[in-house]
Formats: C-alpha cells, structure tokens, sequence
C-alpha cells in the first residue's frame, strides 16, 4: 500500500508536467526555464544545420509500469525509438528534394543501467553524429528524474541507424544530408562505427538483404519482442524478472500490410545471474500465396532475477540437449564473456 500511496502521489503531481517537450538544440522544460541536457557531444563538436539534438520528456504512469512496478523495459525501447525517428526524419528532409521518411534498420546494443520508477519523468535526448551516403547514425540517452526531489540518473543509452525511404516508393532508399564536423576524428571515429556495424548486418545468418524498417511501427515491435523475452525469462526463473540489455536489433526486411506475425523466444545461454534469450519475429504473408514466411527482425536479450529487495539471483542453468542448442548456448557464452570483457575494460561516469 505505501509503494501505491508514493506512485499515486508521484503520478498526481506529474500531471501537472507537460506530456511531451520538443525542441531542436534546446534541453527539457523545468518549470519555465530552458536547461540544456549533457549528451554524448557538446554543440561545439557537431554542427548540423540545427538538427544536431533533440530532447523528449513524458511522465511515466501506472500503465506503463511491469509486474514488478518499474517502468516496462519495452516502453523505454519505444521511447528511445521515437526520438530517434524523429531527429533522422527531420534532418533527412532538411534539404530540398524529394520528401522521406527515416526508416529503423538497426538498434545497437542498447544497456539497461538503472531502472526507472513509475511516477518519474523520462528524458530522452538524440543526436545524430555520423552520417553515410544512405544512412544516419542517432545515439540516444535516457534519464529518470524524481519530479519530488529533483534526482535524474541515466537509465538507458543506445545507438540506433535508419535509412530514409522516399514517401513515393518505400522500396527506393534516398541520399542523406551530410553533416559538418568540427574535428576530422569524430567523422572518423563515426565512420569506424558505420563499418563495423555494417560488417555485422552482413554477418546476420538470418538475410543478407537490405535492412529496412518494417511497415509495422518498429518502436511497437521492439516493445512486444521484450515482453516475449521477458515471458520466456520469467518461466524459466520463475521470479521477477528485469530487462538488463539487449543486444544489436536487426530487421531484415518489412512487415507488409495484411500479414501474420509471429513473435517468438527462446533461452540460449544462461551464466550465474543473468539469461540470454534469442527473439525472433516472423511474418506470414496470408493473403499473398506467392510470398513464403520470412524472418522480419532478430535480437539477443538479456536478463537478470531479482529476489524482493531488488538484489540479482542466480538463475537456473540451461542444460542445452541437442546439437544446435549447444552451439547456440556456446555462441552465448562467447557474447556474454565478450560483453563482460568491454564492460570490465571502460567503464563509463554517468553524466
């Protein structure tokens, strides 16, 4: 009844806070002054015909919230989606020319430092800093703030890359706007970033097509595959479960109108306290009998246990029986040693 009480009187006083604040270059609303938010570049490194930063705030509610009363690891996907689409759809029609839309083809491995409380506003700031022929680079932050006593702690950072599909034919993939930079090595550093994603798209077992935003809104997709991992994860453990990352977000190819999709899970490796699960998303063109069933999107989560204090606890181990089991839990094991490995090697300060 307390928790109630306090998430009753955090969301009273949150109505009173604007659902949404949009502004190009500019920071979040607090009470009527403007103040900038810390993003991963100053406006001095990148300037980018004013749509190098944008910053998104929403008071999170009840419906919001998982069965453990945090805030769904899925909404904080959308989120972080929506912000990106926003600033890549301006910037790509920031120039004469024909009129586009900014379409998902890839989310990096997105973190899960802090969780975020229901009661709390989200700030989400994007920025974009790299830019290909046919591809931009958003990175994206996300704060929590206690609108009671004034905290904000950074819950969540990501990396997303669309592509802009001309509003006549979706199917043709226009050239995007560059950007200035104030010092030669942030192109190159983007750069090293574009190749080594576009290594690992190619490397994707699944297609090696183009990869493109689905019809289907992908911030909606991205939310209903965590709650698929977070089933398959809270059966196994059977516990309260929490998403802690979620590794590079891959759609292959688009979901059309008028087919069937099939969101499944499975675990692929488990290590003392935390669960890999494998989502995949599948669409079955019922209407259209030419067209065969095709993976429209895959992605590795990982989750963790937690007893009722909030602390981690081991998990039961995967005991892989079939041949492809064991190599799908041996390829989650390299990701998990490979992972911990970066973790231990730069840990970074919070802003």
């Amino acid at each position: 009844m307390k928790l109630f009480a306090r998430t009753l009187r955090l969301w009273e006083v949150g109505r009173q806070v604007a659902s949404w604040s949009l502004e190009t270059g500019q920071g979040l609303r607090e009470g009527r002054h403007w103040a900038p938010m810390r993003a991963v570049r100053t406006r001095a490194d990148l300037q980018m015909s004013g749509h190098c930063i944008i910053a998104m705030g929403r008071i999170m509610r009840p419906d919001d919230a998982n069965v453990a009363g945090n805030v769904h690891g899925g909404t904080i996907l959308k989120m972080i989606e929506e912000a990106g689409a926003i600033i890549s759809t301006r910037h790509c029609n920031s120039q004469n020319g024909e009129r586009c839309v900014a379409a998902l083809a890839r989310v990096e491995r997105t973190d899960f430092l802090s969780p975020m409380c229901i009661g709390e506003v989200a700030h989400v700031s994007a920025e974009i800093t790299y830019t290909s022929k046919h591809s931009v680079e958003v990175q994206v932050h996300v704060m929590s703030e206690n609108i009671l006593t004034g905290t904000k702690k950074l819950t969540n950072k990501a990396t997303l890359w669309y592509v802009p599909l001309s509003l006549k034919n979706v199917d043709k993939v226009l050239e995007v706007p560059p950007i200035v930079y104030s010092r030669q090595e942030l192109e190159e550093e983007g750069r090293k970033r574009y190749e080594a994603q576009k290594l690992q798209r190619m490397e994707t077992t699944w297609r090696n097509g183009d990869m493109v935003q689905p019809v289907a809104n992908p911030g909606v997709t991205m939310k209903l595959m965590d709650e698929v991992a977070g089933i398959v994860a809270a059966r196994h453990c059977k516990t309260n479960i929490v998403t802690a990352s979620v590794d590079a977000i891959n759609f292959h190819d688009k979901i059309r109108k008028g087919c069937v999709v099939t969101i499944s899970g499975r675990m692929t490796f488990t290590s003392n306290k935390s669960m890999e699960i494998e989502v995949l998303v599948d669409a079955d063109p019922v209407v259209d009998n030419s067209q065969k069933r095709y993976r429209a999107a895959s992605a590795f989560f990982t989750y963790v246990s937690l007893n009722q204090e909030g602390k981690p606890l081991p998990v039961p181990q995967l005991v892989p029986e079939t041949e492809d089991e064991k190599k799908r839990f041996e390829d989650g094991k390299g990701r998990y040693v490979q992972m911990k490995a970066k973790r231990q090697g730069h840990t970074e300060p919070q802003p």
